[in-house]
């Protein structure tokens, strides 16, 4: 292991060195980020990540006579540093009861106690592995992890390979640049020769990056339909979209038989015209207060008659129009749709919908997956479970849909359900994201970004979509602007981003081999070069890979 993080370091060292810039706060103190996760339950614990870190002892009973709470299993911690520290925390529980039982890891310190820092849905007679974390604002000379089963049963846990590894801000923040770097974006040289294949020295390069690969966007609405100045704002910052209500059914049927879509079809014109990329979002929707009353009113046949009429209508009419379905939407919090047609119809739905459009991704989205570990209908392990019983069913499932509506977000929990997700192999969309708005704006700026560099950063996200769809009266959370289009701090932070994360313009002059080397986002370029009197115009993709994009340019 230690051979391995050495490699790391110095490869991250490199980067940084060869994109111009180690910035002063560089560290490679203490150990890297280890992403591993586990979804299987196994017949014995694999060994602790990072060693175990902070944690030297075996789980103990401890007694805690100020609360009068006794704690089994658990850990006593002393002298945790605050003031941010991140800790990322793991382990492997195995149950004493028949069946399975949803296991809470929290954390009592002495000045904060933190109710869930991670959670694991475990089995008895095998070993399941638990991923998660928290921040320490303030230090705790003393503190008890310790682990609850989530319902009333008297369950025994045992615990093993646990690990508590602390990170400073800085060594989170330099993983979060090093997987950027590698994921992200892409060595680049371009070579300039004339037409015997002689490098020309001194030549003029300019490299403007003109599209990106990674899709990051925001919900609208159709407030802004014949908005030109918001139209004009949110083209030049985003490539992928979502509609905040008008595809949903209550939108385009609010009458039994009365179907219109004229709003939708507008809506699509314009992402059309603007060649950006859309989710369709939803199908159904599972709460029955956003279904529609006439729908709450049906039953059997009439139901079922109704339910096949909403699906074959809205697939075939946008067949191939999106690139994403949310299929039943927040299905492990609602199942209006179970209750009232079986326990198979969320199987039909997705069967359906995939027999209707099989080009599309169909997505299972949900909140309180990332957002948080107390809510048990929606943690991590309840996700996959049901996720696995949908494919077991036969349905293609293929896309992991994550909310995202936060309010202070935990980074190393968020960082470590994404990791136990990725093992599936699924595409991972952040789908609404947004911060509540019982928090000032300013606050809402400084936890957006904490979001949005977790997301960015992680090799398994594949977009991001705001949930910041602009109306007269505000947004559903959290704005980026106001309504004269002048940036609040969380638009600001989305701006200062997504200049962070695109090829900032290049000109320079070709060295003694006719070349210029760079690492560059993925997505699509143009470059000129120019020779004394010559000129020559070409364009080039970088798509993810781990060679160099080699670009040859002949004058």
């Amino acid at each position: 292991m230690g051979n391995t993080l050495t490699f790391v370091r110095l490869q991250l060292l490199m980067f940084f060195l060869l994109m111009g810039s180690v910035p002063f706060v560089f560290s490679f103190d203490g150990p890297l980020y280890e992403s591993t996760a586990y979804t299987e339950c196994k017949g014995q614990p694999e060994k602790p990540l990072y060693g175990g870190g902070i944690i030297v002892d075996q789980p103990s009973t401890v007694v805690d006579k100020d609360m009068g709470g006794v704690y089994s299993p658990a850990f006593i911690l002393q002298n945790l540093t605050g003031h941010g520290t991140i800790y990322s925390f793991s382990g492997w529980v195995k149950i004493g009861v028949a069946g399975s039982a949803l296991i809470k890891a929290s954390l009592k310190a002495e000045d904060e106690t933190y109710n869930c820092i991670g959670t694991v849905l475990a089995k008895q007679g095998c070993w399941s592995f638990l991923k998660g974390g928290f921040v320490l604002n303030s230090p705790s000379n003393l503190s008890i992890l310790f682990f609850q089963n989530t319902d009333d049963r008297d369950v025994s846990i045992a615990i093993a390979s646990t690990s508590l590894q602390p990170f400073s801000v800085q060594q989170w923040n330099t993983y979060q640049q090093y997987m950027i770097n590698i994921k992200r974006k892409r060595a680049v040289t371009v070579h300039v020769s004339n037409e015997q294949g002689k490098g020309l020295q001194g030549a003029a390069i300019t490299v403007k990056q003109v599209s990106k690969d990674f899709p990051f966007g925001s919900a609208i609405s159709k407030t802004i339909l014949g908005n030109l100045p918001y139209q004009k704002w949110f083209l030049e910052r985003f490539n992928a979209v979502v509609f905040e209500n008008e595809l949903k059914w209550y939108a385009t049927e609010p009458k039994q038989g009365n179907v219109n879509y004229t709003i939708a079809d507008r809506m699509l014109q314009f992402v059309r015209a603007n060649q950006i990329i859309a989710r369709g979002h939803n199908i159904f929707w599972e709460d029955p207060k956003y279904t529609p009353a006439w729908v709450r009113n049906l039953t059997g046949n009439e139901l079922k008659s109704a339910v096949n009429s909403r699906i074959q209508s809205l697939m075939s009419k946008y067949k191939e129009e999106f690139i994403h379905w949310d299929v039943s939407n927040e299905m492990l919090h609602f199942d209006f749709y179970e209750q009232q047609l079986g326990p198979n119809a969320t199987l039909d739905f997705f069967e359906t919908a995939h027999k209707s459009d099989p080009l599309a991704t169909l997505f299972m989205n949900e909140f309180n997956v990332v957002e948080t570990c107390s809510d048990v209908n929606s943690t991590v392990d309840t996700y996959i479970s049901r996720l696995r019983e949908l494919q077991q069913g036969g349905v293609s499932m293929d896309g992991i849909g994550l909310e995202g509506h936060f309010t202070i977000p935990n980074p190393p929990l968020m960082r470590a359900i994404i990791d136990k997700l990725a093992t599936l192999g699924l595409p991972i969309w952040l789908t609404e994201v947004d911060i509540s708005n019982t928090l000032d704006k300013e606050k809402q700026a400084i936890y957006l970004e904490q979001v949005l560099r977790e997301g960015f950063s992680h090799p398994s996200v594949n977009g991001i979509i705001l949930w910041t769809a602009l109306h007269p009266n505000g947004c559903y959370e959290m704005c980026l602007t106001d309504n004269n289009l002048q940036n609040l701090p969380a638009g600001d932070v989305v701006d200062n981003l997504l200049k962070e994360w695109q090829t900032g313009k290049i000109e320079v002059q070709t060295d003694e081999h006719g070349s210029h080397s760079f690492f560059g986002f993925l997505g699509e370029y143009r470059v000129s070069v120019k020779y004394g009197n010559r000129t020559a115009n070409s364009t080039f993709s970088l798509c993810q890979g781990e060679e160099t994009r080699h670009v040859s340019i002949q004058l």
